[in-house]
């Protein structure tokens, strides 16, 4: 009883703490100024994928991403997690690409993998946050989705059930397989490394596929591919101005809901 499962994985900018002195004169981000860490909810994806290897003896995860080589780190902390390989999709070829080119590229080396049976990804990236990618590679590869997963329920060599996060509650619904799930946040944390695969495989080097290496069709990569254009970022950071203090009673607490409600703060 085992599968072969792909982890679709991001390398992002740690926008959750962002700053003046992340975002340039233009809009865009300093992506220097900030540290590259993998997508939150990859790592969930990543966590979700492992537990399936383990309840099917013999499956094996295989690691994508699409990046600059130094992507590499996030293959390698995957595999310090569980993950039995990875490698990168990194060529001049993919740059700018929206997230359609992007789905495109990364839909074809999953083809050159071959007879994957689950695709794992995770909601959405934190430096995007458009919750496209996922979605878009499933269409691409004509198989069919299961999105907003937080909790594997059930699986086998045939189908798999999953309970999904809405806005008003929770669904479980079982789908057969091929298919991707994209996991939120809200599912179980991923695990810590595991010493022994550090020391085993931190000289263990990557692969990088070149856009040549997934037979695409070229005029559907990086730009060329890429119906979305970018007319104008706004930078919004927020910073403090002033302190107010507050005192233990009613009064003052009204005073300041009232302070808030008066200069369009809420309310």
């Amino acid at each position: 009883m085992s599968i072969k499962i792909v982890v679709l994985a991001k390398q992002v900018p740690d926008t959750r703490n962002v700053g003046p002195e992340a975002m340039t004169p233009e809009g865009t981000i300093n992506r220097s100024a900030l540290p590259a860490v993998y997508n939150p909810e990859d790592l969930s994806a990543l966590e979700m994928a492992l537990r399936v290897k383990e309840l099917l003896p013999g499956s094996t995860v295989t690691v994508v991403t699409m990046g600059p080589p130094r992507a590499e780190e996030i293959i390698r902390e995957a595999i310090y997690r569980g993950a039995d390989d990875g490698f990168v999709l990194s060529d001049r070829r993919f740059a700018g690409a929206d997230t359609l080119a992007t789905s495109y590229a990364i839909s074809c080396a999953v083809r050159r993998i071959g007879h994957v049976d689950l695709v794992f990804g995770g909601r959405q990236a934190i430096d995007g946050d458009t919750a496209q990618v996922g979605p878009q590679v499933a269409e691409k590869m004509d198989i069919p989705q299961i999105t907003y997963a937080e909790e594997l329920i059930a699986v086998s060599e045939k189908s798999i059930s999953i309970k999904r996060r809405l806005s008003n509650g929770t669904e479980i619904v079982e789908c057969p397989l091929p298919v991707l799930v994209t996991v939120c946040g809200s599912a179980p944390q991923p695990r810590f490394r595991h010493a022994h695969l550090l020391l085993q495989n931190r000289h263990l080097e990557i692969p990088v596929w070149t856009a040549d290496d997934v037979n695409p069709e070229y005029e559907r990569l990086g730009l060329s591919g890429s119906p979305t254009k970018v007319k104008k970022v706004d930078s919004v950071v927020l910073t403090q101005k002033d302190n107010l203090r507050v005192e233990n009673s009613q009064e003052s607490l009204n005073s300041l809901i009232a302070n808030l409600v008066t200069n369009h703060i809420i309310g």
